[in-house]
């Protein structure tokens, strides 16, 4: 069945991910093709509208993004967010101009019609504003539904062709109604009707693994997270015995992690699980590297090697499944106008003579979907919201070369932090929370000696889809008994800081 879609035209906007979000929120799917995609692309997903996102640049500067031609042709409804509205307006005959005075930050606007976007709505709306330039000129045809108090026009429509713009985000929470918007957009304007759930997305992709593995032997690679064991679920509801679970023990996972997942998936929900001791292996190969990137590809090689080792063991596999989600393929420049964050191993880490080929069912899905596909799999909601792990594992939570005495004493300190925190109640409260072995030694006083010892960061954030994320506000009192329990409990640690970074500019974890 064809998917009920809504193509996002990214024009570079720091938004365009929480757009996607916001749509299929109303259980609309939304998927996001570079502004400047092919005809074909976006004809092939016969989309019931295209949004326009923002995007940094100006109409009138040389190379500015513009409005393909094709996507007027279409005749399906639009909708120009700030920048996607300027374009619209100037591709359909208005006038951008630049602004006298530059509107950033949160503002209020006038309805002046309530057209399709504002049913229901109160004549004044507050909005987020981050725009120079404005629309001066309208199109022919259209028609000024709001505007600012700097009476600028903050919202346009042409009812009889349905493309409209507005100047203001509707996708963040600064715009209290912004959803409400988008949803008149994609269910009035549109005519969509919802079918984007987790029950359908769950028989989607169960169909889509069957035609792709057809009879054929899968291994998949579960690391005890969430995205592994999700994807696992559905692969083994997709061709059953034809899985089998790769656990491997890098030498590199958190305090009685091997334990943990033989006990979920071999013994709690009956899968074909092979568990692999490769610890010397992963930590020989690591010896004396530094560079984080050197770091994720090493590790994504030597993974693909295990697998496929252990693969011509299982009647010559020739699938891989792997828990990819969308925010690994951002981050690793999945789209043509993307700057590359840093290598996922499963996604930028891979090497190019892999002998297996890779099936990703939720290489769509935000972390939020993830947790509720696995959900309605019936995962253990304990398992369903445990916080994400990074493939590689320690090995980027430790800044500098990885050794097994340091493996050993960031282990020990990330088991106190997250005992400490389910003991406060405050584990679901925080998105991801871990503790970072940094590369530099601090003095201290202990007993009446002085030491010269490690310091151990400790990372607690707040979000929704991680790609952006706000730092926890933790007690004073949790974290000085975190900090305290580590200096006494940790043979090596004499000092340990918190670290107070968004997302971004930071990234989650430190490499």
């Amino acid at each position: 069945m064809q998917r009920e879609t809504v193509v996002i035209l990214d024009y570079g906007s720091q938004y365009t991910q929480l757009i996607a979000r916001r749509v299929r929120e109303q259980h609309v799917y939304a998927e996001i093709l570079p502004w400047d995609v092919a005809a074909v692309e976006i004809l092939a997903r016969r989309p019931r509208g295209i949004i326009l996102s923002g995007g940094p640049n100006s109409v009138y500067d040389a190379g500015a993004p513009g409005l393909p031609d094709y996507v007027l042709r279409m005749q399906v409804p639009l909708l120009g967010i700030c920048y996607g509205m300027q374009v619209l307006a100037h591709a359909l005959g208005g006038k951008v101009v630049p602004g006298l005075e530059r509107e950033y930050g949160p503002a209020e606007v006038e309805i002046l019609e309530v057209d399709a976007l504002f049913a229901g709505l109160a004549a004044h709306q507050a909005v987020w504003m981050s725009h120079g330039d404005r629309v001066e000129t309208l199109p022919p045809g259209f028609r000024v539904l709001a505007r600012s108090a700097g009476n600028i026009v903050a919202a346009m429509g042409d009812a009889t062709e349905r493309v409209y713009g507005v100047q203001f985000h509707p996708e963040v929470q600064h715009t209290p109604n912004g959803a409400t918007m988008l949803r008149h957009f994609l269910y009035d304007v549109c005519g969509c009707s919802g079918t984007w759930t987790p029950g359908a997305f769950i028989d989607e992709v169960v169909e889509r693994i069957r035609a792709q593995v057809g009879d054929g032997q899968v291994v998949c690679g579960l690391s005890g997270g969430v995205d592994s064991a999700v994807t696992a679920a559905l692969v083994h509801k997709a061709v059953g015995e034809q899985l089998t679970c790769i656990f491997v023990d890098t030498g590199l996972l958190r305090r009685d992690e091997a334990a943990q997942v033989k006990a979920t998936f071999q013994e709690a929900l009956h899968m074909h699980l092979v568990m692999v001791d490769a610890a010397d292996r992963f930590l020989d190969a690591l010896a004396g590297v530094a560079d984080p990137e050197q770091k994720r590809r090493i590790i994504g090689e030597q993974f693909i090697r295990v697998f496929e080792a252990e693969a011509r063991r299982l009647n010559d596999a020739r699938f891989l499944a792997q828990g990819t989600i969308y925010p690994d393929v951002i981050e690793s420049a999945g789209s043509a106008h993307a700057q590359r964050i840093k290598s996922h191993h499963n996604v930028g880490g891979l090497p190019e003579d892999m002998h297996l080929t890779l099936v990703e069912p939720l290489r769509d899905l935000f972390k939020d979907e993830v947790r509720q596909v696995g959900l309605a799999l019936g995962l253990p909601e304990k398992l369903i919201w445990r916080h994400p792990f990074p493939g590689p594992g320690l090995a980027v939570r430790i800044l500098g070369e990885v050794t097994r005495e340091r493996v050993a004493t960031l282990q020990a300190a990330d088991a106190i932090f997250l005992e400490e925190l389910w003991s406060a109640g405050l584990y679901r409260q925080t998105a991801q929370a871990f503790a970072v072995l940094l590369p530099v030694r601090s003095v201290g006083v202990m007993g009446d000696g002085r030491t010269y010892a490690n310091v151990i960061a400790l990372r607690a954030v707040t979000t929704d889809d991680f790609m952006t994320a706000a730092w926890t506000p933790l007690p004073y009192e949790l974290l000085g008994r975190v900090s305290n329990r580590i200096v006494n409990e940790v043979p090596g640690v004499n000092r340990v800081v918190y670290d107070i970074s968004s997302k971004p500019p930071a990234t989650i974890e430190w490499e």
